[in-house]
Parts: C-alpha cells; structure tokens; sequence
C-alpha cells in the first residue's frame, strides 16, 4: 500500500468522480484508475462503486477513507517536523471561524502567513463556535477563532482571549424602534426575532440573557450564518441581536445600543498539546506565544 494510492482514494471520495480526482492529483485518469484497482485487489474488496452518473463509496470504502486520511495526515506531519527540526514552516494550516469574529484581521493575517510561509497549504472553514472547538479538538482544524458567552470557555484546547464585547439590536430602518438611541431587553423580549439555531454557542448569548431576566422571546427564523440576518431583518420579518464590532459590515438595517446587553468573549484556539509547525508559526503572528495558551 502506497500513499499515492491513498491519496488517490480520498480525492475520488472528495470528488465522486475519477476524472476530477485525476485532475486533482495532477495524474492521467488511466493512472490513478490503474493504482486504484490495484490497491482494491490487495485488500481484496471494491472501495467503489463506479456509475456512468457517479462514483459512490462502498461499505468497505466507507470503513477504509478515515483510516487513509489519518495514514496522509500523519504523513505530512512528520514531513513538516522533519522540515520545522531544520528551520522551515511546512505542511498544512486548517483555520476555522465565525463570521461575526472581529478582533482579529483574519484575512489579512492569512495574507502575511502565506506571504512568510508560501510552502505551506492553507485551508479555511467557517462554521459554529462549538463545532470549531470540536475540530480542533480532533485535529480537523489547526486553528480557530470563536465566539462565546461570558459564562463558556473552550475546553480541550489551548486559548488566548482576543476581546470583550457586547451585543446590539439589529431593526429594519422603518422599524418604530429606529429612532430611538437605546432599548432595554424588555421591549425587545415583545419582538420577533431572527437568530441562530437553538443550541448554538451564538445562540446561547442571547437566550442566557432573557433567561437571566425572566423574559420570554419568539425566534420565528433561525439562520445558521449572521450573514443571512440582515436579509430577514431589513425587510421587517423580525428583529435580531448581533456582535458590536459586527455592526460596521450591515447595511439595510439600524443598529441601537441595548442598555443591559448580553456579552461575549471572542478567542482564538490551537491544539492543547503538541500543535503543528504551522498552527505555532500562526499563533505567534497574532502576538500570542503559543506555549501559553
């Protein structure tokens, strides 16, 4: 068994497809279709079933892919060791985040990693707060940056708080609260309101906070991205509550003060121990030292 094989194997799962997994792989089709079929008669079962419409796992594919994925990773980590001994950043970086992050330029420090360490592979993944820390946790992500109340803190992983900040109500511009400089949770608890899912780390902020205040709301429209928010909100569909230092980025919508606001703590998050080259180098270009966290 080869890791070229194995390589060709995650690509045509990733791709359903043996001429997008050759493209890939940068090989002829017949190639990779050849090492394929060799590395199926070794193990002695089929890892595909090939379609004229798709290319679908088996169950013994199924049972194969996570197994070649941590053979490749484990592979390209030792190779980025080896590279970091002698003074070289290698390998991969998988960072992952929240939309609404702020207190830390992401794109741009991406930018200036790639600019510093051009042979190292960068991906990146948006998504929830919790589902980051979990893979980062199992080493699906190197690094993260998150998003929670006051009351959570990432467990599992190495932390460094990035800031302090609060929430907003976000209203439609004819909305009868646009004019007014303030509002309490009160008289948004009268509201309908657009959020994210219901047990989501985003989610939490604002339900702690009516909680906390013995108030009840209605969330009619949950979205899974604050990007969506104000497409809801601007329309007057509902009102919603997002991040202070998010506010900047809406348009369509008003933006007022809420006098007892939840508050959230923004982090950024690595692997608790032994962190790749990679998730160090990008940890100490955010000024942190990343055997502290």
């Amino acid at each position: 068994m080869e890791l070229q094989q194995l390589r060709y194997v995650v690509a045509i799962a990733e791709t359903t497809s043996f001429t997008r997994a050759a493209e890939r792989c940068l090989v002829v089709q017949s190639a990779l279709s050849h090492q394929v079929a060799r590395l199926e008669r070794e193990l002695g079962a089929r890892l595909f079933d090939r379609t004229s419409r798709r290319v679908r796992l088996t169950p013994a594919g199924e049972a194969f892919l996570p197994a070649a994925r941590q053979c490749l990773d484990a592979a390209e980590r030792a190779a980025a060791e080896v590279a970091a001994a002698v003074g070289e950043v290698r390998g991969r970086l998988a960072v992952g985040l929240i939309p609404t992050v702020t207190a830390a330029d992401v794109p741009a420090t991406l930018r200036e990693f790639h600019d510093r360490f051009p042979q190292v592979r960068i991906s990146l993944r948006v998504g929830a707060s919790d589902d980051l820390i979990e893979q980062v946790r199992d080493g699906t992500l190197d690094v993260a940056f998150l998003g929670l109340p006051t009351t959570a803190r990432p467990r599992g992983v190495a932390v460094h708080e990035l800031a302090r900040g609060h929430l907003i109500a976000v209203v439609a511009p004819d909305h009868p609260l646009a004019g007014e400089a303030t509002v309490g949770l009160r008289r948004l608890a009268s509201e309908v309101f657009v959020d994210l899912p219901a047990g989501t780390a985003g989610r939490a902020q604002s339900d702690q906070a009516f909680a906390a205040a013995g108030l009840d709301r209605e969330v009619a429209y949950e979205v899974t991205s604050a990007d969506y928010v104000p497409r809801l909100v601007g329309p007057g569909l509902g009102v919603a509550m997002l991040p202070s230092g998010y506010a900047p980025q809406l348009t369509g919508v008003v933006t007022i003060e809420i006098t007892d606001a939840p508050a959230r703590v923004e982090y950024v998050i690595w692997a608790e121990t032994n962190p790749t080259p990679a998730a160090t180098a990008f940890v100490e270009l955010l000024g942190i030292d990343a055997g502290t966290g």
